[in-house]
């Protein structure tokens, strides 16, 4: 049985990667103002630059459910199963679109990550990888529920004008970041983003101790894989990050560029470390 794996464009997924695991993506669509695009046809820096000039945030549409049948109808032409990755439930209707187009099709699976990009992405390359080994659907999706629990992903954002005009960051958050200069890390916690630690100095002496701190707090990494994923960062920065990283251990440091629906909610200089906490068991 061909199964083929499947995730919307937060998923934030490198095109080599997608193409080396044969992950189909489905997009969501970004406005900048009246200007509708497609999520992989607007870069980061694009939309940086509209909110820059217009002083408008971007806003962004759920993949709804008739184009997750035109999407799961496509990938079925060529594959015997799909199992299907959404962003957070509890921060996108995707989920919920997805899972009504699956029930037209008897052979699509539907899994909400509880997370976002490459948060997301963990589960689906390692679903990627089973599906290559030839596991069954039915294995590919017991597995990965197993891990979802364990998906570490959080950022430090340069700026939170960004998510705090989007509802997702508390109006006292905001204020204190702004007048005792505070970066906060923002975690995924039970599907939702949240506040975490906070951070005071240069946003380049912040981003390595966060990394340090995280990689301190959870200590069970499944050193296989980990994620180094921004909208915007220096090269000097993502340099010394794979070094604490090397030192950590990880095999696989892949660096990703957030994709428009990240960036459409965290704005640039966002910068974020993800891993499965689940070492002991893989």
């Amino acid at each position: 049985m061909k199964v083929v794996i499947s995730a919307e464009s937060a998923v934030d997924l490198s095109p080599e990667l997608l193409k080396e695991y044969n992950i189909k993506t489905t997009p969501f669509t970004i406005l900048l103002g009246d200007d509708a695009r497609l999520d992989g046809d607007v870069t980061p820096s694009e939309i940086i630059e509209f909110v820059k000039s217009t002083n408008v945030l971007p806003k962004t549409s759920a993949v709804n459910q008739f184009q997750f049948e035109e999407h799961f109808s496509e990938i079925l032409k060529d594959a015997d199963a799909i199992v299907h990755f959404s962003i957070s439930s509890e921060m996108s209707s995707a989920y919920s679109n997805a899972v009504e187009a699956a029930k037209n099709f008897k052979n699509v699976y539907v899994i909400d990550s509880r997370s976002l990009s490459t948060g997301i992405g963990l589960l689906v390359l390692y679903a990627a990888k089973l599906a290559q080994k030839g596991a069954s659907v039915e294995e590919i999706v017991s597995s990965v529920l197993k891990r979802i629990p364990f998906v570490q992903a959080s950022f430090v954002p340069s700026r939170l004008d960004y998510l705090y005009k989007g509802g997702r960051c508390s109006s006292l958050v905001y204020f204190a970041a702004n007048v005792f200069q505070i970066k906060p890390q923002i975690m995924v916690k039970d599907g939702k983003m949240t506040s975490g630690k906070k951070y005071r100095g240069r946003y380049e002496s912040v981003i390595v101790k966060y990394v340090k701190e995280t990689l301190e707090e959870f200590s069970n990494p499944d050193l296989e894989e980990v994620f180094i994923t921004y909208t915007t960062a220096s090269s000097e920065i993502v340099n010394e990050i794979k070094q604490v990283l090397i030192e950590r251990g990880f095999k696989n440091i892949r660096e990703t560029i957030a994709g428009g629906t990240v960036t459409s909610h965290c704005g640039e200089g966002t910068l974020g470390v993800l891993f499965i906490n689940d070492g002991l068991n893989n």
